[in-house]
């Protein structure tokens, strides 16, 4: 080799160890060494975006996890009353927010019986109570009433409920005889109507005037002496609501109430009471009939039996009882003797016009007017008439007595 080729070739040496140890030479591709990242370092900034990446996930999850517990925690706070302030609420439910339907029924002896069943609307209730304060979540609470199928456990009626209650104690304390439902205490006095019981058991929230007259005329009340009355409509109760004092459930159905004041009357009108209507040949209806007019005549107690005498004596004699109680029965509203007009009207209530005893009870009587109407005191009068001052009655045998005792001794009304 000669020597300048020699020469050429140390030189070139230096040049290239140099170009190697200078990454920051441009290469053969004309690529830049500072663009290219080494694996190392490439596997450093995986490492870190995986880190800051688990850490967002695991702070996704811890936070989901709190919330859930949470949530979870004051869900079952709610079902279980847990941490709540004491306190009672009273919550309503009204018999608009029932439905319900007759189902059939197969007893254990495979006797197959139709059955009413009443269904409440679960979302109703479920307000009533989150407006009460006693739940927090009323979807949960009516979620729980689905899942246990509760809709059939609640009854009609005005509850006095406790906070500390848990869902399941809300449902059990939200039907009748509970304990928890409100109850009010109704005298029903002697004389009383049945429009006159139906409007002061509306006043003490029972139930409605509607749904009393309703029930009245509609719902199938098994009692004998309810067919034996021969006729149809609300005033078919009328006389058989017996005079008393009850407790009702506030906001119970109106066939439940009627029903207790009815079989009060079952209850008191008697074996003995039986025998004697039939020695007498006479209807149940005819002398509970007797007995609200007796009710309507007298005031006192002894004053009863002999009005009694004289219906009796006018009914065996064929004469119209000629009593202005069963006219004012048309009139209710009426204070006073009847009008002109009143004593004019044809109804068959009008026994100034029509012999015999009106197609029903003019009013609801006590056991005194009853046990008078079974046992007439025996007499020969066909008339009386009241002291206005006393309020005792006078009786007569006769008309011109009767008549001579009576323009002497005018009303003022």
């Amino acid at each position: 080799m000669p020597e300048s080729a020699e020469k050429r070739k140390e030189a070139l040496q230096p040049l290239k160890k140099t170009a190697a140890e200078r990454p920051g030479e441009t290469g053969r591709a004309g690529t830049s060494a500072s663009q290219k990242t080494s694996p190392a370092r490439l596997r450093k900034r995986e490492q870190k975006s995986g880190c800051l990446g688990g850490l967002m996930y695991f702070m996704f999850i811890l936070c989901l996890s709190v919330s859930l517990a949470f949530f979870a925690w004051m869900a079952a706070s709610d079902i279980m009353a847990l941490n709540k302030r004491d306190f009672t609420a009273t919550v309503t439910l009204p018999t608009s927010a029932f439905t319900s339907e007759t189902v059939t029924v197969t007893l254990d002896d495979g006797e197959q019986i139709e059955k009413t069943v009443s269904h409440a609307d679960i979302s109703y209730v479920s307000r009533a109570l989150k407006q009460a304060g006693l739940v927090q979540y009323d979807w949960l609470f009516e979620m729980f009433c689905r899942l246990s199928h509760s809709d059939t456990r609640f009854d009609p009626g005005e509850y006095e409920l406790k906070s500390s209650y848990d869902y399941r104690a809300l449902v059990q304390n939200m039907r009748a005889g509970a304990g928890a439902i409100g109850t009010v205490d109704v005298t029903i006095p002697e004389g009383f109507t049945m429009l006159d019981i139906f409007k002061r058991l509306e006043e003490n929230k029972v139930s409605s005037l509607e749904a009393f007259i309703q029930a009245a005329a509609e719902f199938n009340f098994k009692y004998d002496f309810l067919d034996e009355a021969g006729y149809a409509g609300s005033t078919r109760l009328e006389g058989y609501l017996f005079p008393d004092t009850y407790q009702f459930y506030v906001n119970m159905e109106a066939s439940s109430a009627i029903n207790k004041l009815l079989n009060n009357f079952y209850l008191k009108y008697s074996a003995d009471m039986l025998s004697q209507t039939e020695k007498m040949g006479y209807s149940v209806k005819e002398i509970i009939t007797i007995a609200s007019i007796i009710e309507k005549e007298a005031y006192f107690d002894d004053d009863r039996a002999y009005v009694a005498s004289v219906i009796y004596n006018r009914l065996n004699s064929g004469m119209s009882l000629g009593m202005d109680s069963t006219i004012l029965y048309l009139y209710q509203d009426h204070e006073g003797a009847p009008t002109a007009d009143m004593l004019a009207d044809t109804s068959p209530y009008n026994t100034h016009l029509h012999t015999g005893l009106p197609p029903t009870p003019i009013c609801n009587p006590g056991m005194a007017s009853i046990l008078a109407a079974l046992n007439p005191q025996e007499s020969s009068y066909y008339y009386f008439y009241s002291d206005e001052d006393t309020g005792r009655l006078n009786f007569f045998t006769g008309y011109d007595e009767f008549n001579l005792y009576a323009n002497t001794h005018p009303h003022s009304s």
